[in-house]
């Protein structure tokens, strides 16, 4: 079986309209891109954790539509242009896709991940490996977190060289619970991973249950005045400047405060930000990432 791929270069402000409109005239599907994706010209769009992306669409973005057959594709092209929702077909391209294991091509992209020989990430459809190292089973979802973007590792390598046995664990903004999880893996506990929105909660509980792990979960004001040895935060700088004091509240005097989600050119600001509570180092830096690490003041 095979369909037929449309793709048009629309400004941000016709992205919604030809979106819409083609679902109208019985598109399959209709995703929206960076029309200079994978260039220097890319551009991220980034929303704060929980929250929406500030935009749905680039300056300069790229539809990627997909019809039964090219019968349908060129019937619903014909109708924008009758409508004059679609100028002309210049930049517009059709292509032939085969059918294919959709969910198998999605699984191909996840393969078990090593986390410094110390713990490893493996999807539920791969084998586990033999290793005497903890494993943690994790797919891919609402929460996203898989162990493979360069501020989970940060934060994964740094659990697995503190070892963390006995040691009370916060992970303020858990996602899917992988570094929470990862705690309980290297024996830590109370273990406890809280984040605002309610679909990491259910996530991280989910996935904190099919490990065998002990993880309280809930939104922040769960743990309210409680402290920890450990706080580790995952998410962005913006949020983490501005949660500074009631993140480091959760720190015990002489506890370790772990933060990322932090580029290069970010780590002194979110440094001097936090100075009044912890003394934070850069840890190590990844593919344009930083891990920063240090202690809270006595």
């Amino acid at each position: 079986m095979t369909y037929r791929e449309v793709t048009l270069p629309v400004s941000e402000e016709q992205a919604d309209l030809l979106s819409d409109a083609l679902m109208e005239l019985g598109a399959l599907s209709v995703s929206v891109e960076d029309r200079f994706g994978d260039t220097a010209q890319e551009q991220a769009l980034y929303g704060e954790p929980g929250m929406p992306p500030p935009k749905g669409a680039w300056a300069q973005s790229l539809l990627r539509v997909l019809f039964a057959d090219e019968a349908q594709a060129d019937a619903a092209l014909a109708a924008l242009l009758a409508e004059d929702i679609l100028p002309d077909l210049q930049e517009v391209q059709q292509s032939t896709v085969e059918d294919q294991d959709w969910v198998r091509l999605t699984q191909s992209q996840f393969q078990p991940v090593s986390i410094a020989d110390a713990l490893w990430i493996v999807p539920s459809w791969h084998e586990p490996p033999e290793v005497a190292a903890p494993i943690i089973r994790l797919d891919p979802g609402l929460a996203f977190g898989t162990g493979t973007h360069p501020t989970t590792r940060l934060c994964l390598e740094w659990l697995a060289r503190q070892t963390p046995s006995q040691l009370s664990v916060l992970d303020y903004g858990c996602g899917s619970g992988i570094l929470a999880i990862a705690a309980a893996k290297f024996g830590a506990g109370p273990v406890v991973g809280v984040d605002i929105d309610p679909d990491a909660v259910l996530a991280t509980e989910a996935n904190a249950a099919a490990n065998d792990v002990s993880v309280q979960t809930g939104l922040p004001d769960k743990v309210a005045d409680a402290q920890f040895d450990i706080v580790v935060a995952n998410i962005l700088s913006a949020p983490l400047k501005l949660l500074a004091p009631a993140i480091a509240a959760h720190v015990k005097p002489g506890g370790w405060l772990v933060l990322s989600g932090i580029l290069d050119r970010q780590a002194e600001e979110l440094i001097d930000a936090y100075a009044p509570y912890c003394a934070l180092q850069i840890d190590k830096t990844l593919d344009g990432w930083v891990c920063l690490a240090g202690r809270a003041h006595p």
